[in-house]
């Protein structure tokens, strides 16, 4: 493993504090996508001892954002139930590159690159997970050792035709895109990783789903008892459509001021508050469904929302930097004061493309005309969900709401259905 990162092994062995197979399988499957199987899962759980719960992060980028974290959090779900964390690092894997969901090959990162992004995994990571029960592991602890021959065999546990079942391979295949040969390793070692740690439940994404079933094939075959995958979704970002993403300005970055942090949650739709809390949130369900209740029964979601957004930035900020952004003093949305309250307009596309932002910005009443907007737009003094847009033929999708702002002062909370 890399000797600069200050790896601390779990240090203290942990006990069950389960109150309930049932409550414990609830929280488990708490805004998770697909359970495989359950009914094992529910064995082990059964059988009342800490199981190991693995889920491997390759350090592709050294900054992580809310969306990244739906794993750490579920993983700080098995911890609280008195389970073992294997945090692993993919330093091997992550020169490869994983192939998931890729219409393309993917560029293999250098040593040097996988070993600078890994630096801020454990400053990042240690906001959710407690340092003391989580045992940090590197793949190339067991890959280097592997050695060719070792690799060669690997690679003979599977056929060409069985990895080309996949269906980004299947698609790329079909479509005349290019495969290098080792994106078939991939799957293979991270199944390989389960079966050197012993895993008993593996955690992912939804895109995982070969990689994890993978493992479960190499564990029987090496006669262990398979891991049970779950599979968690992808969180959407501030749109509430699109999956929470730099690229697309609709992130709220781990490292993101508390200011903005909590003014991004603020602007989250009332529907997709929701999500959050099941995806972000350490409440438990109980107090969910309270929250629900209250909401059903009259409360302003926005006060539950700012629960959320103290919680969240609480977390990766502390308590004092919590209250301070929510009192307002430093509360702001990226650009200009972000009001408490904003008109809540409500517009209704044509078609699914949208409606082009600078007829939204008029029909908000945040201006006169949509050349008015327009103009706005060249000089940067329009933004959507905090991002400034200077583009008039982008267009908004229905199905979300829309924090819009023209010049410091004007704000509209705009829902597009379709």
């Amino acid at each position: 493993m890399p000797a600069f990162l200050n790896v601390r092994p779990c240090q203290s062995k942990v006990k069950i504090v389960t109150p309930s197979v049932a409550d414990a399988l609830a929280l488990i499957k708490r805004g998770a996508e697909e359970l495989l199987l359950e009914e094992e899962l529910v064995e082990k759980l059964k059988e009342g001892k800490p199981l190991r719960i693995k889920a491997g992060f390759d350090p592709t980028a050294p900054d992580l954002h809310l969306g990244h974290t739906v794993l750490i959090n579920k993983l700080r779900h098995f911890q609280d139930l008195g389970h073992h964390i294997l945090f692993l690092i993919g330093d091997f894997t992550g020169m490869i590159g994983d192939p998931s969901g890729k219409n393309q090959t993917r560029q293999p990162l250098t040593r040097e690159q996988v070993l600078e992004n890994a630096k801020t995994y454990q400053q990042q990571v240690f906001k959710i997970l407690d340092p003391a029960k989580t045992e940090i592991v590197f793949n190339s602890s067991w890959m280097e050792k592997l050695g060719a021959a070792g690799m060669i065999h690997l690679a003979s546990r599977h056929t060409v035709a069985r990895m080309l079942e996949r269906e980004d391979f299947s698609k790329r295949f079909k479509s005349g895109q290019p495969i290098a040969i080792h994106e078939f390793l991939y799957p293979l070692i991270q199944g390989w990783d389960s079966v050197e740690l012993r895993s008993d439940v593996e955690l992912g994404g939804t895109d995982q789903r070969f990689n994890l079933l993978m493992g479960r094939e190499l564990q029987k075959s090496e006669g262990q008892r398979p891991q049970t995958v779950l599979m968690m979704p992808i969180l959407e970002g501030l749109d509430g459509v699109q999956k929470m993403s730099k690229s697309l300005g609709n992130y709220i970055g781990v490292n993101d001021p508390p200011s903005e942090m909590h003014g991004k949650l603020m602007s989250i739709s009332d529907d997709l508050m929701w999500r959050y809390f099941d995806l972000l949130s350490f409440r438990s369900n109980q107090e969910i469904a309270d929250f629900r209740r209250e909401v059903a029964e009259g409360a302003n979601p926005r006060d539950i929302k700012a629960r959320l957004a103290e919680e969240i930035v609480t977390r990766f900020h502390g308590a004092e930097a919590a209250t301070n952004a929510h009192k307002g003093a430093g509360n702001k949305f990226k650009w200009g004061d972000m009001p408490e309250e904003m008109p809540e307009i409500s517009l209704v596309a044509e078609d699914v493309s949208g409606i082009p932002v600078p007829n939204v910005i008029q029909l908000a009443g945040l201006t006169d005309t949509t050349g008015r907007a327009r103009d706005m737009m060249k000089q940067g003094a329009v933004r959507v969900n905090g991002e400034a847009v200077t583009d008039a033929q982008q267009r908004l999708s229905p199905g979300a709401t829309y924090v819009c702002q023209a010049g410091k002062k004007k704000f509209a909370r705009v829902t597009i259905s379709a």
